[in-house]
């Protein structure tokens, strides 16, 4: 018999050959004991599977409940985090036990930064936490994993943006994020002359208007100006002062003029001059003044009041024209007084006698010489010809 047989046999003999019940019993309360606890061990051993941001495990747990699962993980929850089941729901053999764990990121939304806190995996989760468009532009794929802490996303929502370039506009919608972005997908070649409405690196906001104006700055222009010519004075001594002689005339010269200018879609909007040159030299005026000194002319002695002063008159100038005058105006009476204001042979009144020097020779053409009154005639005559005349057709008779 094998030794260890045979020692577990006399296990259960007296000394004296006899089975001890005793000792029976005793090695199967043992064994009983060990059975349970067996029996326990297995019962209580679970196999739970944990999901944790999209890493899943199988972990083998005597934990009752969720949260004593998570933490037999090693899982360190925050209040923020979410947890499906809840943390004090009982689990059994094949649980599934989902974490989501909170994580701080920093979101750049259409150029205003922030901080959000979200329980999202990845970044499609995230889109849709915020609410923004699906179509919307994005710095990072949508399946990207969102770490802890650490994470950057530039998001650009879909908006509409009017483009005013070469005559036309272009309305659209766009998902770029600065205007730059938007020029450059709309094929728009900006010239490094060219102006735009909204800097290269601005935000693009819904509704936006870009302007781009096309700035020509190669052209040039000419004009032509007068240049005024002086005059330049001689004196003389054999004129007499107050008179006065043009001897050469003036004549304005040329100047010429070329500017650079600045068009802006096809407007000047600026000119510089750059040049001037004088292309026809202006020609002075030479005017020559006399300095002689007039003859002093004698004041005649005021004649007696209604006599004649005697002073000769100059030889009779168109004698033969005041005759016929004198004819209609008076029948050729050279002394009458009409007694309505007018005198003599041609009818002067005494304003038109004493302004034309009559008052050299009488107080009234009436008490005038013929030749007297023709001469003061001929003065009127060659100032204001025959209008003061109502017969004065009768010259030409």
């Amino acid at each position: 018999m094998d030794l260890k047989l045979r020692a577990i046999v006399v296990k259960f003999f007296t000394s004296d050959g006899k089975i001890s019940f005793f000792k029976v019993g005793a090695q199967l309360l043992v064994l009983c004991t060990l059975v349970a606890g067996l029996v326990a061990f297995v019962g209580n051993n679970k196999t739970i599977t944990l999901n944790v941001d999209g890493k899943v495990s199988s972990v083998q747990t005597f934990g009752g409940t969720v949260g004593q699962v998570v933490k037999s993980a090693n899982i360190e929850l925050k209040p923020a985090d979410r947890v499906s089941p809840a943390i004090d729901a009982s689990v059994h053999n094949g649980t599934v036990i989902n974490v989501n764990q909170a994580k701080e990121v920093k979101v750049s939304l259409d150029g205003a930064e922030k901080t959000v806190s979200t329980t999202a995996q990845d970044v499609a989760g995230l889109v849709t936490e915020l609410g923004v468009a699906s179509t919307s532009s994005l710095s990072v794929p949508k399946d990207a994993q969102l770490a802890l802490a650490g994470s950057f996303v530039s998001i650009s929502t879909p908006k509409s943006v009017s483009i005013v370039a070469d005559g036309k506009v272009n309305t659209t919608t766009t998902t770029a994020a600065t205007v730059g972005d938007v020029l450059e997908s709309a094929g728009l070649t900006i010239g490094a002359n060219d102006r735009t409405s909204q800097p290269a690196n601005a935000h693009v906001v819904n509704n936006m208007v870009i302007k781009v104006s096309r700035v020509d700055n190669g052209q040039t222009a000419k004009t032509t100006e007068d240049v005024p010519f002086e005059t330049v004075t001689t004196e003389s001594a054999e004129m007499l002062k107050g008179e006065k002689e043009v001897t050469q005339a003036g004549a304005a010269g040329k100047l010429e003029k070329t500017f650079k200018l600045v068009l802006v879609d096809g407007r000047e909007a600026s000119r510089t001059l750059v040049s001037e040159a004088v292309a026809v030299q202006p020609v002075a005026e030479k005017v020559t003044v006399g300095t002689k000194a007039k003859p002093v002319v004698q004041a005649a002695a005021a004649p007696a009041a209604g006599s004649n002063t005697g002073a000769a008159a100059p030889a009779m100038m168109n004698e033969a024209m005041w005759d016929k005058i004198a004819q209609c105006e008076s029948t050729g009476n050279w002394s009458i007084n009409s007694g309505n204001g007018y005198y003599g042979g041609l009818q002067f009144d005494i304003q038109t006698w004493i302004g034309a020097g009559g008052g050299a020779y009488a107080p009234n053409a009436s008490l005038a010489t013929k030749a007297q009154q023709i001469d003061i005639a001929n003065r009127v005559y060659a100032q204001r010809g025959l209008q003061p005349w109502g017969c004065g057709w009768a010259a030409s008779s």
